[in-house]
């Protein structure tokens, strides 16, 4: 098991406050017949909602400077599409970072598993076989992240850090440094780049992970047992939970919903290339980090993810349009994640 010092922000805990004779965290009890004083939270207070209001504002603050280029239905189509790569990988991510530990192989996975299928159908492979290999690829890689973590003991930063070195490697390896263009599966590339009312499939791809995660993990026992390995793993290896084997399954899920993202990305672009999976890395921690602090603040969760991807890929469309240079993107990540993170651990302060 990972030590609690590099584990990341996740308020969730263990459920519930602690309540010492009649007391909780938030005051002693009102007398029988008292009327309490304390307001009571905005339904739709900055606390859980912010996100939803700058990206409100960023809207309207394009719109009204660029209402020819920003305020056009394709525009937000085009939004829409080009971030579910983006969105699947950090809806993955979600789910071992709950749990308390750090992916960062993520993206060097999804980046082997282009390569791998486009090289597969290149030689000729079933699609499907294809597919099936590449996600099976994903699976394995996290069975080795859980197996240093969890039974070797290393600090899953330093393990995931790693392995994405490794797979880095593999990637270049399969490419031998080369673009490899996919041209034999017509079906496969058009999974990738069909439209249907506008948007790419990609986009309805991710919608449908993004339900099955949300039903998954608020609605379910597994969702549970997840935040309370994160939140706190001695208290719940006393409740009896297997602590080692959540983390284990965590890190599988995550590895194997990366290797989803990139068979998707593969069909999307319909070519392979070494280098192909970091760039989504730190827009994928970024948006996970910042939906920390949206909807269900202090814990990691689908809806605010969401809310922080397109928060931020709203913002940088439009400074692009407004003619920013290149770097705008990486500029504007790299703020939001050190913003988000900040945000998350004033927000685990106050819990």
């Amino acid at each position: 098991m990972t030590t609690e010092a590099a584990q990341p922000t996740n308020a969730a805990g263990v459920a519930g406050t602690a309540v010492t004779a009649g007391v909780t965290a938030a005051g002693p009890d009102p007398q029988p017949g008292a009327v309490s004083r304390r307001l009571p939270r905005p339904k739709f207070g900055l606390d859980r909602f912010s996100g939803l209001y700058v990206w409100l504002l960023i809207i309207i603050v394009f719109g009204s400077w660029l209402p020819d280029t920003f305020l056009r239905s394709d525009n937000f189509q085009i939004i829409a599409g080009d971030q579910a790569i983006t969105a699947m990988l950090a809806l993955g991510l979600i789910v071992p970072l709950a749990a308390g530990v750090f992916d960062l192989s993520c993206a060097a996975t999804l980046g082997f598993a282009v390569a791998v299928v486009t090289w597969l159908l290149q030689q000729g492979v079933n699609p499907v076989l294809a597919v099936l290999l590449a996600i099976g690829s994903g699976a394995f890689i996290g069975l080795i992240n859980g197996l240093v973590v969890v039974r070797l003991n290393v600090d899953s930063f330093i393990a995931t850090l790693g392995m994405s070195s490794i797979l880095a490697a593999a990637a270049y390896w399969v490419t031998d440094g080369e673009q490899i263009v996919n041209t034999a599966s017509k079906t496969f590339l058009d999974a990738g780049s069909t439209r249907l009312w506008g948007i790419s499939l990609p986009f309805y791809y991710m919608v449908l992970l993004a339900v099955i995660l949300y039903v998954v993990i608020d609605h379910t026992p597994v969702g549970r047992y997840l935040y309370a390995a994160g939140g706190n793993p001695q208290a719940a290896r006393l409740a009896g939970l297997r602590v080692a084997r959540i983390t284990w399954g965590a890190l599988i899920i995550s590895a194997t919903i990366a290797a989803l993202t990139g068979v998707i990305l593969a069909a999307k672009l319909g070519s392979a290339s070494q280098d192909v999976g970091p760039p989504y890395l730190l827009p994928a921690f970024s948006a996970v980090f910042l939906g920390s602090t949206q909807i269900k603040a202090g814990r990691m969760n689908v809806l605010g993810t969401l809310v922080a991807i397109y928060l931020l890929a709203t913002g940088v469309k439009g400074l692009q349009l407004a003619g920013s240079p290149s770097y705008v993107n990486n500029l504007f990540n790299g703020l939001a994640l050190i913003i988000a993170v900040a945000l998350a651990a004033r927000t685990h302060r106050r819990r």
